[in-house]
C-alpha cells in the first residue's frame, strides 16, 4: 500500500471523475484538475468566491463550483478550458445545485425551496419546477438517467412527480401518503420509487413508475422511526435502519389520561429490516445488540501499540516521515467471546439523539451489508445477506465518522477522524498509518471508480491510498488478523 504526497484542500472538497481519469479538489476559491494516473494538475480555474459544491457532469467534460453565499455556480470544461458558463440565481438565492444525469442540464434550488431552476447550457434555456419539498432526499434520478422523481409540498399535503429527463415533461404526478414526507430514492433498476416519512412515523412506501402504489410497510407505532435507507445493488433488497427495536403499547386502565393509556415504551434494539422485492415484507430483522456471545461472529477489535514496537520488526531504518509520527500504531485483534462493545448513553434532553442505524450500505456484488449503530459509534456491522446473519463487528478506539465499499469488490474503507485508514474484507482487516509530517486526520474518503485507489481528506489537506493488487480483500480463506 502506497500514499502520495499530500495536496492543500478546502470544505473536503475532493471528487474523482466518473470516467476516473480526473481528480478535482478545492483550495478556496480555486479548483485544480489533476490527472489521476500522474497527479499532475491539468486544470486550474479560478472562481469568483469561495467554493462550497462541486460535481463532475456524468459524462467527466464539464464540472461545475456552486457558491451558496452569492447565489453563483461556475461551469468549467475540461475540453475547452476558454470556456466557461456563469449562472446567477440573483434575489432568489441558492440552495443547492446539481447537474442532470445527460450532463448538458444544471438544477438550482432557489432558497426556501421557491422552485427549482432547470439551466440548458446547449439551448441556453430556462425551465422552472413549482413546489419543491425542503426535506431530507427531496430529488431522485433513475440510473440510466431517464426519469427524475421530485418531492413536492402543495396545499400542505406531500406529493411525488415524475418527470421526463430528456425534455422535462411531466410523465406522473400523485400524492404521497405521508404526514411529513422526508426522502425518496429509486431502486437501481428504475422499477421501483421508495419513499419514506418523517422520523416521528413509521411508514415506507413503494411506488411504480406509473405511480400506483405498490406496498406500505410499517414495523410499528408511537414511536421514532425510519432513520437511515439504502437499496442493495441488485434491487433485490432495501435496506430500512430504524431509530428504535420493536416497540409495544403499555396497557393501563381507563381512568388514566389519553395520553398516558398511548404511551409508548420500547424494547429490543436499533433494528434494520431487509425487505425483499417479491413481496415488499420483512425477510429479516437485525438487531444490534452489545453483548455478543456467539463464537461463529468473529469481533475485531483496534489496540494501539507504542510506535517503538512498530518499527523494531522492521529490517531497514524507517524514513523521516514514518520516524516522526506522533500518535501510536495500531492493529486488529480478535476479541473472545462473549464481547461487551461500548455503548453511548444518548441525551434525552437535545434534538437529534445518537440513537438508531444511523449509517448502512451494501457491498458492490448485495453480498454484505454494513451497518453503525449510533448508540455504539466506535462499531462497524457487517451482515451476511446471503445467510441472514451477522458476520463480523469492527470495534474501533474511536468513533466511526464514515465508511464506504469498494465499487469493485467487497471491501470496506471505514475512518474515524484519526491518523488511520481501516480496511476489511473476508479476508480480514487491516488498520494503516497515514504517513507525512504531521497527523493527518481523516475525516472523509472516497474510492476510485475502479477501487484501485482511495483519496483520503483531512481538514485541509488530502493524498491518495493506492492499494496492492493482492491484499486485502483480494485474498480467499478464513479471516484472519492483519496488522
Amino acid at each position: 500500500m502506497n500514499f502520495s504526497e499530500v495536496f492543500k484542500l478546502s470544505s473536503l472538497l475532493c471528487k474523482f471523475s466518473p470516467d476516473g481519469k480526473y481528480l478535482a479538489a478545492c483550495v478556496q476559491y480555486r479548483l485544480v484538475v489533476r490527472d489521476v494516473s500522474t497527479l499532475q494538475v491539468l486544470q486550474l480555474y479560478t472562481c469568483l468566491d469561495q467554493i462550497q459544491h462541486i460535481e463532475w457532469s456524468a459524462d467527466s467534460l464539464f464540472i461545475l463550483c456552486a457558491m451558496y453565499k452569492r447565489g453563483l455556480v461556475q461551469v468549467w470544461s475540461l475540453e475547452q478550458p476558454e470556456w466557461h458558463c456563469r449562472i446567477d440565481e440573483g434575489s432568489a438565492g441558492l440552495a443547492a445545485s446539481c447537474w442532470s444525469p445527460d450532463g448538458r442540464h444544471i438544477l438550482n434550488t432557489t432558497e426556501f425551496h421557491l422552485r427549482i431552476t432547470v439551466w440548458s447550457l446547449c439551448t441556453k434555456s430556462v425551465s422552472y419546477i413549482k413546489y419543491p419539498k425542503a426535506c431530507q432526499q427531496g430529488i431522485s434520478f433513475t440510473r440510466d438517467g431517464r426519469y427524475m422523481a421530485l418531492a413536492e409540498r402543495r396545499d400542505c399535503r406531500d406529493h411525488v412527480s415524475v418527470f421526463v429527463c430528456s425534455d422535462w415533461q411531466l410523465l406522473r404526478h400523485f400524492d404521497a401518503d405521508t404526514q411529513d414526507l422526508a426522502g425518496i430514492e429509486w431502486a437501481p433498476n428504475g422499477c421501483v420509487l421508495a419513499v419514506w416519512d418523517t422520523c416521528l412515523e413509521y411508514k415506507m412506501l413503494l411506488y411504480s413508475l406509473d405511480g400506483r402504489l405498490l406496498s406500505v410497510f410499517c414495523a410499528y407505532e408511537w414511536s421514532l422511526g425510519i432513520k437511515s435507507v439504502a437499496w442493495s445493488p441488485s434491487s433485490q433488497f432495501l435496506a430500512v435502519g430504524s431509530y428504535d427495536g420493536k416497540v409495544g403499547t403499555e396497557q393501563h386502565t381507563w381512568g388514566q389520561s389519553s395520553w398516558q393509556a398511548m404511551r409508548p415504551h420500547a424494547r429490543g434494539l436499533p433494528q434494520v429490516r431487509v425487505l425483499n422485492h417479491v413481496t415488499w415484507k420483512a425477510i429479516t430483522e437485525f438487531e444490534h445488540p452489545t453483548n455478543i456471545n456467539n463464537p461463529k461472529i468473529v469481533v475485531y477489535k483496534e489496540a494501539e501499540k507504542s510506535p517503538q514496537q512498530a518499527l523494531d520488526h522492521l529490517a531497514f531504518p524507517p524514513c523521516r516521515a514514518a520516524a516522526g509520527l506522533s500518535s501510536p500504531e495500531s492493529k486488529y485483534e480478535i476479541a473472545s467471546v462473549p464481547v461487551s462493545l461500548q455503548m453511548l448513553k444518548p441525551a434525552a434532553d437535545r434534538a437529534n439523539p445518537k440513537i438508531g442505524i444511523g449509517a448502512l450500505a451494501f457491498s458492490p456484488d448485495s453480498y454484505f451489508l454494513a451497518t453503525r449503530n449510533d448508540n455504539v459509534p466506535n462499531a462497524v456491522w457487517i451482515w451476511d445477506v446471503r445467510k441472514l446473519r451477522l458476520f463480523a463487528v469492527l470495534e474501533q478506539l474511536r468513533p466511526v465518522r464514515s465508511f464506504h465499499w469498494d465499487p469493485q469488490q467487497p471491501r470496506l474503507a471505514i475512518c474515524t477522524g484519526g491518523s488511520k485508514v481501516y480496511l476489511w474484507s473476508p479476508a480480514g482487516c487491516v488498520s494503516v498509518q497515514v504517513p507525512g509530517e504531521g497527523d493527518f486526520h481523516v475525516l472523509s474518503l472516497c474510492w476510485h471508480l475502479h477501487g484501485g485507489s482511495l483519496a483520503l481528506l483531512s481538514k485541509d489537506h488530502f493524498c491518495l491510498c493506492f492499494l496492492d493488487t493482492v491484499g486485502v480483500g483480494t485474498a480467499g480463506g478464513q479471516q484472519g488478523n492483519h496488522t
